[in-house]
């Protein structure tokens, strides 16, 4: 007989922990699964996870992550050369315009090559978090302007992205490009920049409200010295830069360095707390659950800062699966695009057309608009990035060759549209991406008529099962009579398309 304390310890247990559902999860679930923690599902994948049960799903999608990309970086990315940049004073017009331009050309690339990744990788959910830590641990290549310090800081998040939180932290602090864009390799002990250490505290760590102006100021003594290699690029400690002294830092005293720092933060709950509640925000709902959140954030720290742990219970939790909460998260325009051109099962020639047409939505690849990154949600949708969304699944709909241009949708240039900058934005973007698209083939009908059913409407149920997480709202359920290709296609424009 169990005795009394293993029976309170057993209830307890079963009071946080919440039920798994027996049984093969089905379609729906699977779908909502896979579209949660990647891009896009096919049908093959969904009906692949339909067979197993929810724990098994989640289990498997954990098992299969990478730490590394199977694309080949662009050939820059990986050199180990000096950092050189033209000096603003010695330099000529010819040389910095040169640099720029350079620039531009390497940052485009490196653009491309991640959106290849995300094409091709056989583990969604490591693209999804790499992109996930880039909008958390952010930095801009406006700011950085060298292209492979940008990949090499996201080399770094992929390797740790589902791996230890409290390691993510520590190397992505001592990444060349976090040290350039905020500052931290400018900062001496005679002159402390608190530019990193406000922001890995209001917004990498702890949140606002719980820490003071005065653990800022010690904290940016405690980061002197961490500078960058200028003949390698990589990071550098330089003794001489930094402040020996005496510090005090969230309530702990001594010769504190930056690792310290880091460390004591770590062993803050609040640390859990406020990474849990936005990984909530990415995963599962706009609106964390208190009680949820702070059971997560236990399990998190309490598996040493393990993600993957914090990850499963998310996933885990009835919350997930919940009905209320699906069709709740608006499609970042990465996962739009990324997620459209795998759904449709299109093979593109090139990836650079699609890197563009997240850009012009609004999510430019390694150019955040500031240090909190793009707020996501419903920021996403305006006026200006909801033209641009319906432009580009429209163009995807009609590359059989006979759809007109896509510019035609735009209002013509007149007087007052050409300082509007939105529509000028948008119709740069569109351009761009009708250039690239131009050889970009998608027959509608047969990629229906592949889709599970015995009959065309059948056909047509299954697909819009696997495109829209919830009813359509605009698009007409399918029939017998349906033109098939118009079908797809208001199906796309439908607003449920845009959410996830």
């Amino acid at each position: 007989m169990p005795t009394r304390l293993a029976l309170l310890a057993a209830l307890a247990l079963a009071a946080t922990t919440p039920l798994a559902a027996p049984g093969p999860m089905g379609y729906d679930d699977a779908r909502h699964l896979l579209a949660r923690t990647g891009f896009g599902p096919t049908d093959a994948e969904v009906r692949r996870y339909a067979a197993l049960t929810r724990e098994q799903g989640v289990d498997l999608i954990l098992r299969d992550v990478r730490s590394e990309a199977v694309t080949p970086p662009p050939a820059f990315a990986t050199e180990d050369g000096p950092l050189r940049a033209p000096n603003a004073q010695d330099a000529t017009v010819e040389e910095r315009r040169a640099f720029r331009q350079q620039n531009i050309r390497q940052g485009l690339e490196l653009r491309a090559w991640w959106v290849q990744e995300m094409l091709a990788t056989p583990s969604p959910l490591t693209e999804r978090m790499t992109l996930f830590w880039h909008n958390h641990f952010v930095s801009s290549q406006q700011k950085v302007r060298f292209a492979r310090l940008m990949y090499a800081q996201n080399a770094t998040l992929r390797a740790h992205a589902l791996g230890s939180f409290a390691v993510l932290l520590h190397a992505a602090s001592k990444e060349p490009a976090m040290l350039v864009y905020l500052d931290t390799a400018q900062s001496r002990r005679q002159q402390p920049n608190e530019n990193f250490a406000r922001e890995v505290m209001e917004l990498f760590t702890l949140g606002e409200g719980h820490y003071s102006e005065a653990d800022v100021k010690e904290a940016a003594r405690a980061f002197t010295g961490w500078s960058i290699d200028r003949e390698t690029g990589h990071y550098r400690f330089r003794p001489f830069l930094h402040d020996p002294g005496i510090k005090s830092v969230l309530g702990s005293t001594g010769k504190l360095d930056g690792d310290a720092v880091l460390d004591i933060i770590l062993a803050k709950p609040q640390t859990s707390q406020f990474v849990t509640a936005k990984l909530w925000r990415e995963f599962v709902s706009p609106t964390p659950d208190a009680g949820e959140v702070t059971r997560i954030a236990q399990v998190f720290r309490g598996r040493g800062y393990d993600i993957k742990a914090a990850l499963r219970a998310l996933l885990m939790s009835d919350a997930f699966w919940a009905a209320d909460n699906r069709g709740t998260l608006v499609k970042s325009p990465v996962e739009l695009v990324v997620g459209t051109v795998r759904q449709l099962e299109v093979t593109p020639p090139a990836a650079m057309p699609f890197a563009v047409a997240a850009a012009g939505m609004g999510q430019n690849l390694f150019s955040p608009p500031n240090v909190k990154g793009w707020p996501g949600g419903e920021a996403w949708i305006n006026s200006d990035t909801l033209l641009a969304r319906k432009q580009f699944v429209d163009r995807l709909a009609r590359m059989d060759g006979a759809a007109p241009a896509m510019m035609a949708a735009l209002p013509a240039e007149a007087p007052q549209a050409a300082n509007d900058a939105g529509q000028a934005r948008a119709r740069r973007f569109m351009q761009a991406m009708d250039r690239g698209l131009r050889n970009l083939q998608f027959d509608a009908p047969l990629w229906v008529a592949r889709r599970p059913g015995a009959t065309p409407t059948e056909k047509m149920q299954s697909a819009q099962a696997l495109l829209l997480p919830l009813e359509p709202v605009t698009a007409e359920a399918p029939r017998a009579d349906s033109d098939v290709a118009e079908f797809v296609r208001t199906t796309l424009l439908d607003p449920a398309y845009q959410l996830k």
